[in-house]
C-alpha cells in the first residue's frame, strides 16, 4: 500500500521560511516522479514543483527548491520569502516514470496534505 505523508506546515509571517517534508512508502522510490501541488480555497490544484529519481527538477516558483533523498524515501520543499499567496493545502504526489510533469492527472498516489498559513 502506497503511503505518502506530508509534515512541516504551519503558520509563519511573510518573508519567513518552511521546509515541507514528505515520506514514502510502499513503492519503488527511485522510480517515481514527486512532486508537490498546492490548492488554496476556491482556487484549482496547481503545480509548484517535481522532480525526477534521476535529479531532473522543474519549479514554477524561482523561491521554492525541491529536493529528494532516496535513501530515506522522502522529498523535501524548501519554501524562502514567502507571501501571503503562498497560503494553501499543499499536496505531494508520486508519478511512476522519469519524466517530470506539472499536470496532476499524471500523478498517481496522493497524500493527504499539509497546511501552509502565511500571515502578514
Amino acid at each position: 500500500q502506497v503511503q505518502l505523508v506530508e509534515s512541516g506546515g504551519g503558520l509563519v509571517q511573510a518573508g519567513g521560511s518552511l521546509r515541507l517534508s514528505c515520506a514514502a512508502s510502499g513503492l519503488t522510490f527511485g522510480s517515481y516522479v514527486m512532486g508537490w501541488f498546492r490548492q488554496a480555497p476556491g482556487m484549482e490544484r496547481e503545480f509548484v514543483a517535481a522532480i525526477a529519481g534521476t535529479g531532473d527538477a522543474d519549479s514554477v516558483k524561482g523561491r521554492f527548491t525541491i529536493s529528494r533523498d532516496n535513501v530515506k524515501k522522502t522529498v523535501y520543499l524548501q519554501m524562502n520569502s514567502l507571501k501571503l499567496e503562498d497560503t494553501a493545502v499543499y499536496h505531494c504526489a508520486a508519478d511512476w516514470g522519469t519524466t517530470v510533469g506539472r499536470r496532476w492527472s499524471e500523478y498517481d498516489y496522493w497524500g493527504q496534505g499539509t497546511q501552509v498559513t502565511v500571515s502578514s
